[in-house]
């Protein structure tokens, strides 16, 4: 199974971004954006803006599985 909060954890820190910065692309909340790290799964609405915003395909992590 993917836990893709794990993931995008992975990546968010990797491209070396701070949680405020990510917080404002959401328009949300620093602590969403913990919660999102915590997620299994996450809705594609959402999976999508976060791909757009740290510029990564997340969805491939999917359909490698299917």
């Amino acid at each position: 199974m993917v836990h893709i909060g794990k993931i995008i954890e992975e990546e968010f820190y990797k491209q070396g971004r701070s949680v405020t910065w990510f917080a404002g692309k959401l328009c949300c909340e620093r602590t969403n954006v913990y919660n999102i790290f915590k997620r299994e799964s996450i809705d594609s609405a959402l999976l999508f803006k976060i791909s757009k915003i740290l510029g990564h395909n997340f969805f491939a992590y999917y359909s490698d599985k299917l």
